[in-house]
C-alpha cells in the first residue's frame, strides 16, 4: 500500500473518529449523548442503541479500569437490559477488550468499519426481474422490512420493526428505510441515518434472505441510498460491515479503516 492510499485512510479515519466517535450526534429523537470522564455514551430507550461510542486515546490501564467500572454502574443504576461498548480496532490501551471481558462484558462479532465518498459512487440501481424498492413510511412498512430482515439474518425483528416506526414518526427527515419485494414477499431491507452537520450518513442493516443473494439487490440497496445522500450533501457514507458485506462493499468503493467489535455488558434478571 503506497504512502498516498495509507495517509487518506489515516485522514478518513480521523475525520470518522471526531465526527462520529468523540463528537457523535444522536442517534435519533428521545436519545442524547454524553461526555463523562474518558468516555462518550448514548444513552436512549430500550429499543434504541446504548452504550460507549468513544473512548480517550489517552487511557491507560487504570483510567481504563475505571471507566468501565463507571459504565456497569451505570447500566445497572439505569436498569438497561444491555449495554454496549463499541471497541475498534486502534483504541488503546491495547488490551482494552480484555479488561472489558474481564468485567463482565462478552465479546460478539467483529466487524469491519468502512467509509466511502459519495461522490465517488455508483448511484443507479439495478434490481433483478421481477424485484422492487420501496420506501418504508408507515407502520405496515416497517413490518415488511421486519420480516426481511427476519429472513436474512434469523433473529427476531420486533426491535427493527418498533425502531423504524419510531423513527418515521418521530425524526422521518434523517432516516431512509428500504424494503425489497419480489411480488408482496418482502425479501431485503436497508436503512440509512442522515446526521447532519457531521458529513457523515450510516448504512445499517442490509440484509436479503439467503435464496435472493448474489443477484445484486444488496448492491441496489447502496446505489440507492448513496443517491439519497448525494442529494443532501452528505460527503460520506460509514458502514460497519460482516464479512459477507464487506467485499461487496470494497467493490463499490468503500476503503476499510479499521475494526469494531460490540462488547455488551447484560444486567442480570432480577
Amino acid at each position: 500500500m503506497n504512502d498516498h492510499v495509507t495517509s487518506d485512510r489515516a485522514r478518513l479515519l480521523a475525520d470518522f473518529d471526531r465526527a462520529m466517535r468523540e463528537h457523535a450526534p444522536p442517534d435519533g429523537p428521545g436519545v442524547r449523548v454524553e461526555r463523562v470522564g474518558d468516555v462518550v455514551r448514548q444513552v436512549g430507550a430500550a429499543h434504541d442503541w446504548n452504550g460507549v461510542c468513544w473512548s480517550s486515546p489517552d487511557l491507560d490501564g487504570v483510567r481504563a479500569d475505571a471507566a468501565i467500572a463507571e459504565q456497569v454502574a451505570h447500566c445497572e443504576r439505569v436498569g438497561c437490559d444491555a449495554f454496549e461498548w463499541k471497541l475498534y480496532g486502534h483504541d488503546r490501551p491495547g488490551d482494552l477488550g480484555a479488561r472489558l471481558l474481564a468485567a463482565g462484558f462478552e465479546a460478539e462479532e467483529p466487524e469491519t468499519l468502512l467509509v466511502a465518498r459519495v461522490a465517488e459512487l455508483a448511484t443507479a440501481v439495478r434490481l433483478p426481474e421481477g424485484v422492487r424498492l420501496e420506501e418504508v413510511r408507515d407502520e405496515a412498512g416497517a413490518e415488511l422490512m421486519a420480516r426481511a430482515n427476519e429472513r436474512a439474518f434469523g433473529k427476531d425483528g420486533s426491535w427493527l420493526r418498533q425502531q423504524v416506526t419510531a423513527r418515521l414518526r418521530e425524526d422521518p427527515e434523517h432516516f431512509v428505510a428500504l424494503v425489497a419485494l419480489a411480488g408482496d414477499e418482502p425479501v431485503s431491507s436497508a436503512r440509512m441515518e442522515l446526521y447532519p452537520g457531521t458529513g457523515f450518513a450510516g448504512l445499517w442493516g442490509g440484509g436479503t434472505a439467503a435464496e435472493w443473494r448474489g443477484r445484486g439487490i444488496y448492491r441496489a440497496l447502496v446505489a440507492f441510498r448513496a443517491g439519497v445522500a448525494a442529494e443532501r450533501g452528505f460527503r460520506y457514507l460509514q458502514v460497519d460491515a460482516t464479512e459477507d458485506s464487506r467485499p461487496i462493499l470494497e467493490r463499490l468503493g468503500f476503503t476499510v479503516l479499521t475494526t469494531t467489535t460490540p462488547y455488551v455488558y447484560r444486567r442480570a434478571s432480577s
